[in-house]
């Protein structure tokens, strides 16, 4: 084939060319080859195509990980249409938005979720065309007019004669963050390529040298097998499983999150680099490796794990650390809106928090002040954590967030800001302080969640938190913890004070504490402040 473009589908087909006969994917006991998801992505996508599916055109993906999800993605991208990841953990409120705002033409879906498209399909005026995956599940596809899955497959041509493609073919993310509705970050696909599938090295900031590049760097050295557990629908997984495809690499995924089926798979299929979205993977993992047969498992292909887009709580690392003494543990700073920020090496004895992480800046990223110079080091400066060169063009259909999110500075560059309060240290390190629109505001000190989430995960009784602030007539907000404890378990105010005096200033220090029974996350595994904000206002205190 031509050389290829900084195009996502181009980059793909390269891979395939030169890596066909090595394994590139596994989930729920399905397995494809480069060379058998290269073909069937292009029946796919010549099925897709003869029912009207082109260029611009936005198609969802409505299901769990699977194989067919990947062959999905690919399929579409090869037309130069944009997939729409939909999360199968929306409430109907969520979901009714998504369908609404995303501009549908054609969906594959689930069959388990045909109920729900059901129930929206007076939300898609634009779709034309659905198609129904098999897994399992007996949901009634009755009037929904939809080609099964393999039947689509089976009318598709394997061959690859598209026409060309062009950098400026577009990927959405949908995202919904820590608060508000999900909103669609739009970028071109050069540009997203080097903000997050591998285009710029996160340790020397070189970029490649050509979109070739990878596949070159591949062959030279060796596949690795990376185990993204996500959901395929967030991004850090998506990107898992694009930039891994770039370097010729195995993908393994799963389904559903299980953390002993995780463990079994990792032993299984030689993982070397496991992905984790923070604590609410990671304490569940750690937890596990007290089960029966753990310790049977050959664990001895893992080298590293890398954490990103949630809070890796000091706490959870250094169990990982002293259990696992010889993997590296990397954690990642990253937004949807600006691509990758940078990442740290954590080591035994570094685990503590200033505020949230702090990081080494990958290239682009800085820190803004409010007149949108850049922070410099040392300066004690607070400023907001920002990326330049290669980030979105805009939030899909909404002007107002665009304006407010992607700006341009006097002197002309344009930066991505998304909310994340940093500063920047003596050493030119970047410490995240968390996102400002849930910030804490106490006797006009800021107070940011995650650093205070941290320190209450630390103590022995507790398992999960969030933290919020509430209307206080003396301080403005107080600092609230809303907390699952582990089994058998019921920390106090007190206990949990005392705990966090010794790792944050007195100010930051919760004032007030509700234990709950079952722990709510949104959909993407973040804290869902609102949720908890709900719980505090609402029910009584616990003492």
């Amino acid at each position: 084939m031509p050389f290829p473009e900084y195009n996502l589908a181009d980059l793909f087909e390269h891979a395939a060319d030169n890596f066909g006969d090595r394994e590139y994917l596994v989930c729920e006991g399905k397995r494809r080859t480069y060379a058998e998801m290269e073909e069937r992505a292009n029946r796919l996508a010549h099925h897709l195509a003869e029912h009207g599916i082109g260029p611009g055109d936005h198609v969802g993906i409505y299901a769990y990980n699977s194989v067919e999800w990947v062959e999905t993605l690919w399929a579409v991208f090869k037309l130069r249409a944009v997939w729409v990841n939909i999360n199968y953990r929306y409430v109907e409120e969520e979901l009714s938005y998504l369908f609404d705002n995303a501009d549908l033409k054609a969906l594959v879906y689930a069959r388990e979720f045909a109920p729900r498209v059901r129930g929206v399909l007076h939300r898609l005026p634009m779709l034309t065309h659905s198609v129904v995956m098999e897994d399992g599940s007996d949901a009634d596809v009755t009037g929904l007019g939809s080609v099964g899955y393999e039947a689509a497959m089976a009318e598709g041509s394997p061959a690859r004669d598209f026409g060309p493609r062009s950098p400026d073919d577009r990927y959405i993310l949908y995202t919904g963050g820590t608060t508000g509705m999900p909103k669609g970050v739009v970028w071109r696909q050069e540009d997203v390529f080097f903000a997050l599938g591998g285009g710029i090295d996160p340790v020397t900031s070189d970029r490649v040298e050509n979109p070739g590049t990878l596949v070159e760097q591949a062959l030279a050295g060796g596949p690795q097998t990376i185990f993204p557990i996500a959901p395929l629908m967030h991004g850090a997984t998506q990107w898992g499983v694009m930039s891994g495809a770039f370097r010729g690499n195995k993908i393994v995924l799963v389904a559903k999150f299980e953390p002993m089926d995780v463990w079994r798979f990792m032993a299984q299929e030689k993982v070397n680099s496991l992905m984790i979205t923070g604590d609410a993977m990671a304490r569940p993992l750690i937890d596990a490796c007290v089960e029966p047969g753990f310790d049977d498992l050959d664990l001895s292909a893992w080298f590293s794990l890398g954490s990103t887009a949630a809070l890796f709580s000091p706490a959870v690392k250094d169990e990982f650390l002293e259990r696992f003494p010889n993997v590296v543990l990397a954690e990642a700073v990253g937004a949807s809106e600006s691509g990758a920020n940078g990442y740290a090496i954590v080591q035994k004895g570094g685990t503590a928090m200033k505020g949230g992480p702090t990081i080494n800046a990958v290239r682009d990223t800085v820190v803004l002040d409010e007149e949108m110079n850049v922070v410099e080091a040392g300066s004690d400066v607070i400023g907001k954590l920002a990326r330049k060169g290669n980030v979105p063009l805009e939030y899909y259909k909404d002007p107002e967030k665009t304006a407010a999110t992607f700006v341009t500075a006097p002197d002309g560059t344009r930066y991505s800001i998304p909310g994340d309060f940093a500063t920047v240290e003596a050493d030119g390190s970047i410490t995240v302080l968390g996102r400002g629109s849930v910030s804490i505001n106490s006797g006009g000190e800021k107070i940011y969640p995650e650093e205070v989430e941290g320190a209450v995960k630390g103590h022995p009784e507790v398992y999960d938190c969030t933290v919020v602030g509430v209307a206080d007539e003396r301080w403005g907000q107080r600092v609230v913890a809303v907390v699952k404890a582990r089994e058998g378990a019921t920390p106090t105010l007190e206990s949990i004070q005392e705990h966090c005096r010794t790792l944050i200033a007195g100010y930051k220090v919760p004032r007030e504490l509700h234990l709950v029974d079952t722990f709510v996350r949104s959909p993407s595994g973040k804290p869902d402040y609102r949720w908890a904000a709900d719980v505090a206002r609402h029910t009584s205190v616990s003492e």
